[in-house]
């Protein structure tokens, strides 16, 4: 049976990582979470981003441990020695990646209207079914063709910051407005019910995991992807963040379905269309990507007896799971004609957080036992996936209180 094309380097992984979580946050979510937490929006990312920083630890640690596809599955049956519970957290790593997916079809089709006449409804099958055809093209096609996208979204986050204290050079004097002083219960109130839309954000490097059996190096090249893409994502994010907020109305801001476009034309006065057009490819970037690891994870759990055999089918003309990039497109394309934008985001993150907190605990588990990584390898303190497995539950229980 053919297998998966071992072809990607750091380069790629990093701008996969990067191309899936900038895609999935800033450009569909800046609105909805500046409507939560105000002009405080730019610190519930960096509290999202602390929340994550305990996981992406221990998942470079556990990448490095087994770089196998559907990787969370192997983690927890290693870790926690339980086939009902890696059953249970691979269907929870598909279900992240479909709805993950479902999320940004629906974001993208605000910035579409912008240039197509279409109904949303339409607008969202070209866009599901156009990007499923790529995902099936062949891993290095879809991934160089995700980091040509990636760059460009990058640009556009850079320019939006540079032309945004250019435009105004004062911007720089109002950062300190984004803190808010301890005893201000109802911004920090904001900020933890922004917190989730943020976390929403920073999805996207567990899903390079799941890229192991493609990957030349993945002992040492995951490890690194993951701690680049998210040291750069939150950078970012913090920046863009805080020019919108300190730059244009809020209320505005809360209620456009562009936008970033909204911020470039509210600072440049100029025409937004480069930045939409920019935003439009970041949506369809984050689609593609998902896509490619929910159909990774639903071939790796099959090419581990989970699932039918069917799932594990690779093309041999383009050396991809056509089967299980079928049957995810199918699952994307309903959840995206069904769910609005914010439900299907706070579902991704619920779903999310519940892996970090599986996957953490099955590191936690494995140091107790002693297990011994393999020489040479990235390993982390026994207290990060402890540390891991508190954060997440924090802001999964937090959520549930707001």
């Amino acid at each position: 049976m053919p297998e998966l094309r071992r072809s990607l380097t750091l380069p790629l992984v990093v701008l996969y990582g990067l191309g899936v979580t900038i895609g999935a946050g800033i450009y569909v979510l800046l609105g909805a979470t500046a409507g939560r937490a105000g002009v405080h929006a730019p610190v519930a990312f960096v509290f999202a981003a602390v929340v994550v920083a305990f996981s992406a630890a221990s998942f470079a640690e556990l990448a490095a441990r087994f770089p196998v596809s559907a990787s969370e599955v192997a983690y927890v049956r290693a870790g926690l020695r339980s086939d009902r519970l890696s059953l249970i957290v691979g269907c929870l790593v598909l279900l992240s990646g479909v709805v993950s997916s479902a999320t940004l079809s629906v974001g993208s089709t605000g910035y579409l209207r912008e240039f197509i006449n279409l109904n949303d409804t339409v607008l969202i099958v070209i866009v599901v079914l156009a990007v499923g055809g790529i995902a099936a093209w062949g891993i290095v096609e879809s991934v160089v063709l995700a980091s040509i996208f990636t760059v460009l979204e990058v640009s556009a986050l850079l320019a939006i910051v540079a032309v945004g204290f250019w435009a105004d050079p004062g911007l720089v004097g109002e950062l300190p407005r984004i803190w808010p002083s301890f005893g201000d219960g109802a911004a920090w109130v904001g900020i933890s019910g922004a917190s989730l839309l943020a976390f929403f954000a920073f999805i996207g490097f567990e899903d390079m995991v799941n890229l192991a059996e493609e990957v030349k190096e993945p002992e040492r090249t995951l490890p690194r992807a993951i701690f680049l893409t998210l040291v750069l994502a939150t950078l970012l994010y913090v920046l863009v963040t805080a020019v919108a907020v300190l730059s244009v109305p809020l209320q505005d801001l809360a209620s456009s379905s562009a936008p970033l476009s909204y911020v470039f034309a509210h600072i440049t006065g100029a025409s937004p269309a480069v930045i939409t057009a920019i935003a439009v490819f970041a949506t369809l970037n984050g689609i593609i990507i998902q896509i490619i690891m929910a159909a990774r994870v639903l071939y790796g759990m099959s090419r581990q007896g989970s699932l039918p055999a069917v799932f594990a089918r690779v093309h041999p003309v383009t050396r991809t799971p056509l089967v299980a990039t079928a049957t995810v497109t199918g699952v994307v394309l309903m959840l995206a004609l069904l769910f609005p934008l914010e439900s299907l985001a706070e579902w991704t993150s619920r779903v999310i957080l519940s892996i970090f907190i599986l996957v953490n605990l099955s590191l936690f588990v494995l140091k107790l036992r002693a297990v011994a990584a393999p020489a040479g390898i990235f390993t982390v303190a026994v207290w990060v996936p402890a540390g891991g497995v508190i954060a997440s539950a924090g802001l999964l229980v937090s959520d549930f209180i707001n």
